[in-house]
């Protein structure tokens, strides 16, 4: 990934709290000879520095993936940033936006009782704190018989590529003035965008 050094994000565990928050993630790797890629949630280990995940057996992706370096992308809030908001008028454009990109290489899972615990792990992420839902409370002859239809795998971390592209590279006044402006809007992704910023500015 292309990160000009203003936007370079080097803090580990700054990196890690993006991959927990915006765990949805893109694995591309080569499948047949020709780029494919996977959209799919995942699980970090950090004392592991390593990403958990399974993929539909019917998917092919996983089949010749093992010697593979993969990448996966962890995309955060983007907003679009129009010169109209800046001070001056010879401007143009810009998007700004957050995003990890993870190399590595990935080992299947077989072991059932590592597999029941990540697919345990993963529903606990997103369940609400509230929710009456577990896992473990579904029949296990249930669980075995949807598990045979997934490929689990382990993702062992490579490199860390990490970026937010927040206008750093503009003046103090520009940049409260865009953030000012993503405020305005009834977009989510702006108002987080706007948020970043005020961390980043502040």
């Amino acid at each position: 990934m292309y990160i000009p050094k203003h936007f370079k994000i080097e803090d580990e565990e700054e990196i890690y709290e993006f991959i927990e928050k915006y765990s949805f993630a893109t694995l591309y790797s080569t499948h047949k000879g020709e780029p494919y890629a996977t959209q799919l949630p995942l699980i970090l280990k950090k004392d592991e520095k390593a990403l958990y995940g399974h993929f539909a057996r019917a998917n092919g992706q996983w089949k010749d993936i093992k010697d593979q370096t993969v990448l996966v992308v962890f995309q955060g809030p983007h907003s679009y940033v129009s010169p109209s908001w800046y001070e001056i008028s010879d401007a143009v454009p810009t998007w700004n936006y957050v995003a990890v990109h993870l190399y590595g290489k990935v080992d299947m899972i077989e072991d059932d009782k590592v597999i029941l615990d990540s697919l345990n792990e993963m529903v606990t992420k997103y369940e609400k704190p509230d929710s009456p839902y577990n896992l473990r409370n579904v029949d296990s002859r249930y669980i075995e018989g949807l598990s045979k239809g997934i490929v689990a795998f382990k993702m062992n971390i490579t490199k860390i590529e990490a970026k937010a592209k927040l206008s750093q590279n503009h003046p103090v006044e520009r940049q409260e003035l865009i953030i000012e402006n993503l405020e305005r809007s009834t977009d989510q992704n702006d108002f987080r965008v706007a948020t970043l910023m005020k961390k980043n500015l502040y």
